[in-house]
């Protein structure tokens, strides 16, 4: 129930933010709005104030909305109100009035920022895990422990790095750009300082996936080798293993986080045959010498050990909240940033270099607004946030059917001096709706084959 209205809530937030911004800038351009629509289908709620003016409604179905204004191309306009027509004001009111709605979106996102950041949220301290064996973070010198300080595109200038979410955007900004990213470290109690430098231009990346994660090895933030939870009547639990004990080694392996436990679990089980693995661990003080024989399970094609415990503690947060400029500065860049970045996935996307799988649907968007809402509010206007500017971004696309396929239009007239035929019209609109088709399509069976693990 929490998803459901978490979902509902989001889309009409974002639905009547966009209308309106259509809304106030057509009736501050003189044009007569008839209807304010938040949603298709059956009308459930209605209010008019008088014949004369905007109808406004809720409708059946709220996967989207409209403004529906006064426009002789629709209906017949009486000539006393021919002036507040749409179709009558100028390609300037025009092209602002429609331009309107993806720019109410854009604004409304820096401002969810901002309250994100000045509410402030919990984010796990930019500790390094141990980086995977030959990745760039390997070859750079990052260790498990060492502690991320700061960034630099050049060297020269550094800012602070207030997080691992932090850290994660300045490496994924850099990959998505073909640029080094320098960083500034330290040892998990901020001794030791050093610079380092991730190749990432080396990699000839085209969008940041779970593979190129592995090929970069920054992932999870470190996190002690101490065992949490065991399942009762587990194999960790019968090989006498308790949520406390610290690892020390597995097979002879000298453990420093519990990322690596995850891995050697699943490891002893790549050749289908369970076999015993020589623990050692710290308990109250005593070194114990413990015999673990995983269960094999199959994970598609591959088959894994599992031995039924938590590998590890929760990451050290640390609580991440800007003042009031500095929260604003960050929201309008951070705003920007996103907006760039879902224009090259877009393109990415269209000419074959990023996967299809990217494209997220309704589902999608229902699961993490029901997963930020119990988080916290902060967490939630900052997923209210990127949605907000994938709207707008979208929007924005030349597409028939979108916002930015009317500019499209009007971008010709302005160049030729005439509208586009109403022959061409009709043919772009019917295109249109067919590339919004097999959008919608391809995003709703994204959202279902997630859902199922097929992704």
């Amino acid at each position: 129930m929490t998803t459901l209205l978490a979902f509902i809530f989001t889309l009409g937030v974002l639905i009547v933010v966009h209308e309106y911004g259509h809304y106030r800038v057509a009736v501050a351009c003189g044009v007569k709005v008839l209807r304010f629509s938040v949603g298709f289908g059956r009308v459930l709620w209605r209010r008019q104030a008088t014949p004369q003016s905007t109808e406004f409604v809720v409708s059946a179905l709220p996967l989207g909305g409209y403004v529906r204004m006064l426009d002789e191309r629709e209906g017949p306009v009486t000539p006393e109100e021919a002036h507040r027509a749409f179709n009558r004001k100028t390609l300037t009111q025009r092209t602002a009035i429609v331009a309107a709605g993806p720019l109410a979106n854009l604004i409304l996102a820096v401002l969810l920022y901002a309250g994100a950041n000045w509410i402030g949220m919990d984010e796990p301290k930019a500790l390094m895990a141990a980086p995977a064996a030959g990745s760039v973070a390997e070859r750079a010198g990052l260790a498990a422990g060492d502690w991320a300080r700061a960034w630099s595109d050049d060297g020269v200038e550094w800012q602070e790095l207030r997080s691992m979410n932090d850290l994660h955007w300045q490496v994924t900004q850099s990959v998505l750009h073909g640029t080094p990213l320098h960083l500034m470290v330290s040892d998990a109690q901020g001794h030791g300082q050093r610079r380092l430098v991730l190749d990432l231009q080396a990699l000839g990346a085209r969008e940041v996936d779970a593979a190129m994660k592995k090929r970069i090895g920054i992932g999870a933030p470190f996190s002690e080798p101490v065992l949490g939870e065991t399942k009762p009547g587990g194999p960790a639990a019968r090989a006498g293993l308790r949520a406390g004990d610290r690892v020390l080694s597995i097979d002879g392996e000298a453990i420093a986080e519990s990322g690596r436990i995850r891995e050697l679990i699943r490891a002893s089980g790549a050749d289908g045959a369970a076999r015993a693995m020589a623990w050692r661990v710290e308990r109250a003080g005593q070194v114990l010498e413990i015999a673990v024989t995983p269960n094999i399970v199959s994970e598609g094609t591959r088959t894994v050990g599992r031995i039924e415990v938590y590998p590890g503690q929760p990451p050290a947060m640390i609580k991440v909240r800007y003042g009031v400029i500095e929260g604003l500065a960050r929201a309008v860049s951070r705003t920007w940033d996103m907006s760039a970045l879902t224009l090259r996935m877009l393109g990415k996307m269209l000419v074959g270099e990023a996967s299809l799988k990217n494209l997220s649907g309704p589902l999608t968007i229902a699961d993490y607004a029901g997963q930020s809402v119990q988080l916290g509010l902060a967490y939630y206007l900052g997923f209210l946030a990127v949605v907000s500017v994938s709207l707008g971004v979208l929007n924005l696309l030349p597409l028939p059917m979108l916002d930015g396929g009317h500019l499209m239009y009007y971008l010709f007239e302005g160049v030729t001096g005439r509208p586009v035929s109403e022959l061409w019209l009709e043919r772009l609109q019917r295109g249109g709706v067919a590339i919004m088709l097999m959008m919608m399509s391809l995003a709703l069976y994204n959202d279902v084959a997630r859902l199922l693990g097929l992704h």
